[in-house]
């Protein structure tokens, strides 16, 4: 994941756009600015024991507050919903499905001086519901990511994410995510 990372910076550096792009990854030097994001990921849970492949389909919405800039956790409040395949086989839907609903706080941060690729880190909790049983379980969530922005112009990115998630009487599991941002 890290090398990936390191080749988009490397070769999405020298297409810096002349203005700057706005949304979840906007450049540090506007620190008045605000804006809203629209997030779809989709990805792969990779469960402990055993590295099973479990479904990961998340969609959000963040607002950028540019009085938080120098806020050292984040300057990023996000709502996000995600269904996770909780069944015993297949990648996509089951009968138990894990339902979870988390608020967040992202931070952004440039790479290698670029505006096209910037990082973030996104520290989210919220509770989990485990459907499909004989009656709903529900858990606290946590979960903390890292990731890159991709961006090809002001309005449209694309995210990649690597997230630690724990729950409450689960083992820990990560997710590998791609996911799409409309930023207004």
């Amino acid at each position: 994941m890290i090398t990936f990372l390191a080749m988009i910076t490397f070769v999405a550096s020298p297409a810096v756009n002349s203005q700057a792009p706005r949304g979840t990854a906007a450049p540090l030097e506007e620190a008045s600015s605000t804006s809203s994001d629209l997030f779809i990921m989709m990805g792969s849970d990779f469960d402990r024991p055993g590295i099973l492949p479990r479904a990961n389909y998340n969609i959000g919405i963040g607002h950028t507050f540019g009085f938080l800039k120098k806020d050292p956790l984040g300057d990023e409040l996000t709502f996000s919903y995600t269904y996770e395949n909780a069944g015993t086989h297949g990648f996509f839907y089951t009968g138990y499905g894990e339902h979870t609903e988390q608020l967040g706080v992202m931070k952004n941060f440039g790479i290698l001086g670029t505006k096209v690729v910037m990082g973030y880190t996104w520290v989210e909790s919220g509770i989990t519901s485990y459907t499909g049983y004989s009656h709903v379980l529900n858990r606290m969530a946590t979960g903390v990511a890292v990731g890159a922005v991709v961006h090809f112009n002001r309005n449209n990115a694309i995210w990649l994410q690597e997230t630690y998630n724990k729950v409450v009487t689960v083992p820990w599991y990560t997710t590998s995510s791609v996911g799409y941002t409309y930023s207004w």
